[in-house]
């Protein structure tokens, strides 16, 4: 045996890990959405189909699907239908971009209609769990998952608000949404715990998202990019 081959191997398994939580953030990674999305997109613009109304359709797909089926306990069925409306959603960006960019009231729109869908979502959630799921600690973690969500959403459009830039942290809505679908789907084909877990990592992740955003904004201001308070009161 060669006494010296575990001391090579060292190196070896250290770049393995290094490769495989780089290939985990590039799968959470924003480029990484947009490589899957935009060619979708291209072909949807070249249809004729407007981003506002893949927009449209996207909300109202998710909003049915949890109502429909996540407030019945329905889970995997509701996992199934809401992520296909999630990702028809999640591709106006590209379908604005394939027609040369996006509108303001589109961009309003596809912001405020991200919202209602996300509170569609964790709303049918809370009220399963608050009903016939009668589990408090999840009624606590999936509303801990609205409130950081609408949070995390409010920070970035506050900071933009006043001229500072706050897309950073760990979870976007897109990767809040497969969290929270993967362990809600599962727990649907009858793996057991896999949801709660889903959930309160969300919350945590969701969290420093929300303490990263802040931070982001705390060093921006610090260089001198803040506005005046009264153009950025609530």
């Amino acid at each position: 045996m060669d006494p010296w081959r575990p001391a090579r191997q060292a190196p070896e398994r250290r770049r393995l890990r290094t490769k495989v939580k780089r290939t985990m953030f590039n799968l959470f990674s924003r480029r990484s959405w947009s490589r899957m999305i935009t060619p979708l997109g291209v072909r949807l613009a070249r249809l004729g189909v407007t981003a506002d109304a893949v927009t449209v359709v996207g909300t109202a797909g998710v909003v049915g699907g949890a109502l429909v089926f996540f407030t019945r306990g329905e889970f995997f069925v509701g996992t199934l239908v809401i992520w296909f409306f999630a990702m028809l959603d999640m591709v106006d960006g590209a379908v604005a971009r394939a027609r040369g960019g996006s509108s303001v009231f589109g961009a309003v729109l596809d912001s405020s209609l991200d919202r209602v869908a996300d509170a569609a979502v964790f709303g049918a959630l809370l009220w399963w769990f608050a009903g016939p799921g009668q589990s408090r600690p999840l009624v606590l973690a999936t509303l801990l998952c609205l409130i950081l969500g609408l949070l995390i959403s409010y920070v970035k459009a506050r900071a933009e608000g006043a001229g500072m830039r706050a897309d950073v942290g760990l979870v976007e809505r897109p990767q809040r949404l497969t969290i929270a679908l993967v362990g809600t789907g599962l727990d649907g084909l009858g793996v057991p715990y896999v949801q709660a877990v889903a959930l309160w990592v969300l919350v945590v992740l969701s969290a420093v998202t929300v303490v990263q955003r802040l931070a982001e904004v705390y060093r921006q201001s610090r260089r001198g990019s803040a506005v005046p308070p009264t153009q950025v009161g609530s």
